[in-house]
């Protein structure tokens, strides 16, 4: 019997992107502000398009994940705007007011 390890290394390569993306969420806030989330619009735009291009299927995959997940940072970009706001987080002192 032959394993196929793919599902592996997907579900392992998804779990490390999203935990890649809740670092960057909370430095591009503090550093940028909220004016970061076309950063993210731009990444996850690229990353689609590059999703539908690449012949490798699990490259593929990997690069739609990555596009998903600067998409879904975007309205993160704004929670964590919120949590800094409350408190939960510190702000930039260094950075003006958005």
């Amino acid at each position: 019997m032959e394993m196929n390890f793919s599902g592996i290394l997907i579900g392992v390569a998804t779990f490390l992107v999203i935990g890649l993306f809740h670092p960057l969420v909370i430095k591009a806030e503090y550093y940028i502000g909220v004016k970061s989330w076309w950063l993210f619009l731009l990444l996850g735009v690229v990353s689609a398009v590059a999703s539908l291009l690449v012949e490798n299927l699990i490259l593929s995959i990997l690069l739609g994940v990555v596009a998903f997940s600067s998409f879904w940072s975007i309205g993160e970009v704004f929670e964590q705007k919120k949590r800094v706001e409350k408190g939960w987080f510190p702000a930039n002192p260094k950075r003006k007011k958005n």
